[in-house]
């Protein structure tokens, strides 16, 4: 009776752990770490959102999409499993992100990591997966430092700030050939973590190189609750153009401010973030007309792209909101992951870093305006590119390249009272 019994158990046991090895086949958990409370809560909102819609659509499928995996079912190469995201909170703080990237790896057993938009944030939770050689699909961060690390296991999908800052002065040069506009005064203002300061750098040496003249370059702590004598060093520059680099508490904060203290430089070129937020409208109303802003994603592209239109109305009849740079991004991410995981055949490690690294997705089965999918040997994905908006009657509008734009850009900028 106690062989018979033994046997028994033994059969049990097997038996269990062929069930929860079959049951652990059914999902593939993807680490996600966004700042979900803090100042930029509504920023991360957004992109998990987009990163949800995603995942469910990999999952239950969306008649008539063109994108890898959109017919729904799960990764058909890995039986059908399904994605499932554990999130993670950073709070902004490098920190946090570290810790629970260490977390989502030793705890939650994910098979990879995407996140975290703040680049600092990216900079120490990226860290964590390296060392734990796990990879990590970075959608939104632009610090162009991220992928000169000589890292294995990250790989990134935006365009960095080195050719973010390249589009702007670019830009400045269509500008005065077309409409004969170039600034004479420029002023730089950034949050003070890694993605503000090298934004700055990056203006700074491009400005002197090209011939503009830099009259003021402000740093301010990152999170701040008044920004008064910031914004009065800047009115004392007399600057005609404001190169702007915050976050969306420091977006609205500034702008406010800047109405306050009756500033209005001819132009403020902003490198997104937190003057991309659908916050940031929400909030200033007509008082955030006028804003430039580079971007990677606009709503007025459908027309180049039916995928746009197609995917955005998904995500607004389910949240309420339309599609900006950074939740489209993140949307991409996750969809570039699911490509590697699925390609790969398999959840080990360094299978999916083969496949990311093997990643070429055409334009065409895209949302975003870039040429593909398809990283160096850094991880940076080398097919993305930037584009230009304004805010023009409440909405983000397209106005360079010139030869997408949908609108004509207005500069100067109306006076506050003139609005």
């Amino acid at each position: 009776m106690r062989k018979i019994g033994a046997a028994v158990s033994t059969v049990l046991v097997l038996t269990c752990g062929l069930w929860k090895s079959a049951w652990a086949q059914e999902e593939i958990k993807i680490g996600a770490i966004y700042p979900l409370t803090g100042a930029a809560a509504s920023t991360g909102l957004e992109m998990k959102n987009a990163l949800e819609l995603a995942a469910d659509m990999i999952n239950n499928g969306a008649k008539g999409i063109n994108i890898p995996l959109a017919a729904g079912g799960g990764l058909p190469n890995l039986k059908n499993a399904k994605i499932k995201l554990i999130f993670a909170d950073h709070q902004g703080n490098p920190q946090v992100g570290a810790t629970e990237a260490e977390r989502l790896i030793t705890q939650e057993k994910v098979v990879a990591v995407i996140g975290a938009y703040f680049s600092n944030v990216t900079a120490t939770a990226s860290q964590v997966a390296e060392r734990y050689g796990v990879p990590f699909l970075n959608p939104e961060s632009s610090s162009a430092m991220l992928t000169q690390r000589n890292f294995k296991w990250f790989f990134r999908t935006t365009p960095h700030d080195d050719l973010f800052v390249q589009n702007f002065f670019e830009f400045l040069k269509d500008v005065e050939a077309k409409k004969g506009i170039k600034p004479k005064r420029i002023a730089l203002m950034n949050e003070n973590t890694l993605w503000g300061v090298e934004t700055t750098k990056l203006e700074d040496k491009l400005a002197k190189e090209k011939g503009y003249n830099i009259v003021e370059k402000i740093s301010y702590p990152a999170k701040s609750t008044q920004l008064t004598s910031e914004v009065q060093r800047l009115k004392a520059s007399n600057a005609d153009l404001v190169m702007q680099s915050s976050y969306l508490g420091d977006a609205i904060l500034s702008m406010k401010t800047y109405k306050e203290q009756g500033f209005m430089p001819e132009a403020i070129l902003a490198n997104n973030a937190g003057f991309n937020d659908s916050e940031f409208l929400k909030t200033l109303g007509k008082d955030g007309n006028f804003i430039l802003s580079r971007e990677v994603w606009a709503l007025d592209l459908t027309s180049r792209n039916p995928l746009i239109k197609q995917v955005n109305d998904l995500y607004s009849q389910k949240y309420k909101v339309n599609f900006n740079g950074n939740s489209a991004r993140s949307f991409t991410g996750l969809f570039t992951l699911a490509d590697a995981i699925n390609r790969a055949k398999a959840t080990e490690p360094e299978a999916v870093r083969k496949a990311l690294s093997e990643t070429d997705i055409p334009g065409s089965q895209l949302i975003m305006p870039w040429s593909g999918v398809k990283f160096d040997a850094t991880g940076q994905n080398t097919l993305g590119s930037g584009i230009i908006v304004q805010v023009q009657d409440g909405k983000y509008v397209t106005v360079w390249p010139l030869s997408i734009a949908s609108k004509e850009i207005i500069w100067p900028m109306p006076a506050w009272d003139k609005r």
